[in-house]
């Protein structure tokens, strides 16, 4: 009544491995999701896409992000996440570099006007050419806080500047 096939014992033991598998397999899952990509794009859109100057600020939850001018990135221990911009081309700023005329825009999206960080608008609008020239080579950037996002305007040119 009690027997037990002499085959048992190799079920028992490939369920044993099999769970250990499943258990490694699970335990490697990260335990939050990646960062919203996704939602920091909808943002610059909406800031890209307003009829008058416009400034807003995203939190992210992420260590590091990839600006492009039509494109974003974000990474964190929990994954990479990537949108693109229905809004663009955007004007990457504040960047780990020294140029000049970059950290200029970063003024200019932490509030200052362009009239006065600027000599002239074609000085303003070099910048910016120059800004998304070097935003086509993007690398990732450590994030340390969220991202800010500002619509400017110098008489009939309109620019999107985003930074971290």
């Amino acid at each position: 009544m009690f027997n037990i096939p002499i085959d048992a014992w190799y079920a028992w033991i490939g369920l044993s491995i099999a769970s250990i598998a499943l258990i490694g397999a699970v335990s490697g899952l990260p335990t939050t999701k990646p960062p919203d990509a996704a939602a920091v794009a909808t943002t610059i859109d909406r800031v890209g896409a307003a009829e008058y100057p416009a400034t807003a600020e995203h939190p992210v939850s992420a260590d590091a992000i990839w600006l492009g001018t039509y494109r974003i990135g974000l990474k964190s221990d929990a994954g990479t996440a990537h949108a693109t911009l229905a809004f663009g081309p955007i004007t990457p700023v504040c960047s780990n570099s020294n140029h000049s005329s970059e950290n200029r825009l970063c003024d200019i999206l932490y509030g200052s006007p362009p009239a006065y960080v600027f000599d002239s608008e074609t000085a303003f609008l070099d910048a910016v050419t120059t800004a998304q020239t070097n935003g086509t080579d993007v690398a990732w950037r450590p994030v340390d806080g969220p991202v800010v996002i500002r619509r400017v305007s110098w008489n009939n040119e309109s620019v999107v500047l985003v930074g971290v």
